[in-house]
């Protein structure tokens, strides 16, 4: 069983945000994916295995299974073309909870083709901005994730949440944006509830910020940077009801499962 850790949205090793990717021959219990992702200690683990045109991917975090990653696809898309499990010139096609995600290379870049997840207005709760130590000029929320919007670029990237308030708030994450001097919008993103305080590069979060910046900027097109302390930069294009979320990615990590 070989597995990879993949650095994600990044050119360079040890920045962007990290995956594991592990292909598999056959189809592993639940239980034995759970720990391994919890060996693995990364915010998503994923794991592929081939059924016929396409493969089967699932993800999971230390703490559980998720229905959406981006970055942990990417790494996926990557390490099946650079191992030589699939011709660069094949685009992949993962069967997932998310239903068909395909990957594609464009100019240097991996480009995937995800669902739009827009938000609708909502009424933040206390114990949310509380969470976070700040006012919001809006707040959304899809299936998955609260969107806030706050004033300034220097309020994301200075935040500091506390994550224990936040672990009261039932969702999967917290996305934080703004607008930004160098990119079209900046962001971050927090889920403790499953098991991941801050995510590095979030790319299932820009389903959701691809259209609600797409309202805000009368565009499609965006350059987009998550400033965590990693950091990662994402083009992201709106089309319809879909997203197309490119970056980049270097394999730091190979290795064997001797169990």
């Amino acid at each position: 069983m070989r597995i990879y850790q993949v650095d994600t949205f990044t050119e360079k090793p040890f920045s962007g945000n990290p995956a594991g990717v592990c292909v598999l021959n056959e189809k592993p219990e639940e239980k034995l994916m759970q720990n391994i992702a919890r060996e693995m200690n990364l915010s998503e683990t994923a794991f592929l295995i081939k059924e016929g045109e396409r493969y089967n991917l699932r993800w999971f975090t230390p703490n559980a299974e998720v229905d959406l990653c981006g970055h942990a696809t990417l790494a996926s898309a990557h390490i099946l073309w650079e191992k030589g499990y699939l011709r660069k010139d094949i685009e992949v096609k993962f069967s997932t909870k998310s239903g068909l995600l395909t990957a594609k290379t464009s100019d240097g870049w991996i480009e995937l083709n995800f669902p739009a997840l827009p938000e609708e207005k909502t009424e933040p709760s206390v114990e949310l901005l509380e969470a976070l130590g700040t006012q919001a000029t809006y707040v959304g929320k899809n299936k998955f994730d609260y969107l806030i919007e706050v004033e300034s670029e220097e309020i994301v990237t200075t935040m500091k949440p506390d994550f224990m308030k936040l672990l009261k708030v039932p969702t999967r994450g917290v996305i934080v944006t703004s607008r930004a001097k160098e990119y079209d919008f900046v962001s971050r993103f927090f889920a403790p509830q499953i098991g991941v305080l801050e995510d590095p590069v979030t790319g299932s979060a820009h389903c959701c910020l691809g259209p609600y910046w797409q309202k805000k900027l009368n565009k499609d097109e965006f350059i987009a940077y998550q400033a965590s302390k990693r950091g990662g930069i994402l083009r992201v294009n709106v089309a319809d009801n879909r997203v197309l979320i490119s970056g980049k990615a270097i394999t730091v990590l190979e290795g064997e499962l001797l169990i």
